[in-house]
């Protein structure tokens, strides 16, 4: 066979190929048409709402956290808009508000079941997963009723179109979720409690599994995206800290350097409460969450949660922190030589004190601080770089700021002093690199706004205890 003929025949092969995988997408394509699945009656109809009912939508929507993501800053509240970092792309919250036209005006029960449920929308078209869905698929039907009644009734309708996703094509396309959700959204069914007889317990793990879906964010993923875990029966991954947003959300089993292991009960309730503790505070992604969620659940919840959390066993066994005099006696003394000693010196220890320990409720303790200790340094990184606020919390509406040092100290110095704060007064955090925080200047101008975690022109109020 000479050489044009084998190029031929070549040629012909790929042809071949590349109609058969053509194909092969047509048939995925259709079968997501034709076999949608996903349950639930898209008729089906609530019980009449009343005071009572939409009393309680108010209180769940609280508990889901739905404005955070569903409030653009400066916007009005659920009608969409928020930009949402995804691997793949920036997905942008869509308009939840009871407008016809360009909300859940039109939306059945059942629709409105499947959406938060099933991650299926009126047009059955599958949700990104950065609507938890797979979390909200535990949540009961009565409390997805009371949420219905409150939209359609007590939310303002704000006429405003969605924003178009900016996801790359062919990742833009909608129909291949449907096979993510065929493979890893579980099935809508209830909590399972461990058979304890503890209330206070089966409350927390409803409510942390469910609506507020906290693995979303604290559970790692998988290369596919999905949750490694959704509940404490699918192993220690289970709330052992993910990535959202390029901020790490720590581990919230009982690890005792970074994790919940050296936090106690009272202390988590009061930063979900507040903002702050007497030793931590609250900064990034977290923020939107005390903000718009944890600071008007009800005392009792708080306590349910903190007590599930305080259940795990950690995910990985690390020693305590022991508290070591040496760094606050060298700095007392005025030895500085070691690297980012002097800098910390003249850049932090105002706030934070030479030994470490802050000022309780206003400026966190670095001494012991879980997320000093933190495998991954991103999270400080990014709050050296950018600042942050904490937010106001229910019994503590004032706030205060870590100011930024991007344009104060260079990339090798924010990594020198992280160094040293992560390896001073008995911490055990790894070095952090230049090339680390050079990276994370880099981020987009959009994703570097977001890092505060609180929106100054959000209008929420307390709740009353």
């Amino acid at each position: 066979m000479n050489a044009a003929a084998r190029h031929r025949r070549g040629g012909g092969g790929i042809l071949r190929a590349v109609l058969v995988l053509i194909v092969l997408v047509a048939l995925a394509w259709v079968a997501t048409l034709l076999f949608q699945g996903g349950g639930g009656d898209a008729s089906a109809t609530a019980p009449a709402p009343n005071d009572e009912l939409m009393k309680q939508g108010e209180y769940v929507a609280r508990l889901g956290d739905c404005a955070a993501c569903h409030t653009a800053p400066g916007g009005k509240p659920y009608a969409g808009g928020l930009a949402i970092a995804s691997p793949i792309g920036t997905i942008y919250s869509t308009n939840i508000t009871p407008d016809p036209q360009t909300g859940i005006g039109n939306y059945s029960y059942g629709q409105f079941e499947r959406a938060v449920r099933r991650g299926i929308n009126a047009a059955g078209h599958t949700l990104y997963p950065a609507m938890p869905y797979p979390s909200y698929a535990k949540v009961s039907d009565g409390d997805i009723q009371a949420l219905y009644a409150y939209f359609m009734h007590r939310v303002a309708p704000v006429e405003q179109a969605n924003h178009r996703e900016d996801i790359p094509w062919p990742l833009s396309m909608r129909w291949p979720l449907t096979y993510w959700r065929w493979l890893f959204a579980p099935k809508v069914a209830p909590v399972e409690t461990a058979a304890t007889g503890d209330a206070a317990l089966a409350r927390g793990q409803y409510l942390v599994e469910g609506l507020g879906h906290c693995g979303a964010c604290h559970t790692p993923r998988a290369f596919t995206l999905q949750e490694k875990a959704l509940s404490p029966g699918d192993g220690n991954a289970y709330l052992g800290g993910g990535v959202n947003d390029n901020w790490v959300a720590p581990s919230l089993r009982g690890e005792l350097a970074s994790g919940l292991g050296s936090v106690d009960q009272e202390e988590l309730v009061a930063l979900l409460k507040n903002g702050r503790s007497a030793r931590s505070a609250i900064f990034g992604g977290m923020s939107d969450v005390v903000q718009h969620s944890t600071q008007y659940m009800s005392n009792e919840d708080l306590a349910a949660i903190a007590h599930f959390l305080k259940s795990l066993p950690p995910a990985r066994e690390e020693t305590a922190i022991t508290y070591d005099q040496a760094t606050r006696s060298a700095l007392y003394a005025g030895t500085t030589d070691k690297p980012g000693a002097l800098l910390y010196v003249d850049n932090c220890a105002t706030c934070h004190r030479t030994d470490g320990h802050g000022y309780g409720e206003v400026f966190p303790s670095l001494a012991g601080n879980p997320s000093v200790n933190a495998p991954d340094p991103t999270s400080l990184a990014r709050l050296v770089l950018h600042g942050g606020t904490m937010p106001s919390g229910r019994d503590a509406p004032a706030q205060f700021s870590m100011p930024a040092f991007r344009d104060r100290l260079s990339d090798q110095q924010i990594a020198d002093v992280l160094t040293y704060v992560r390896s001073s007064w008995g911490n055990r955090g790894a070095a952090v690199t230049a090339s680390k925080v050079s990276d994370l200047r880099k981020l987009p101008a959009h994703q570097q706004t977001l890092m505060t975690g609180y929106d100054p022109r959000a209008s929420a109020q307390p709740a009353q205890p």
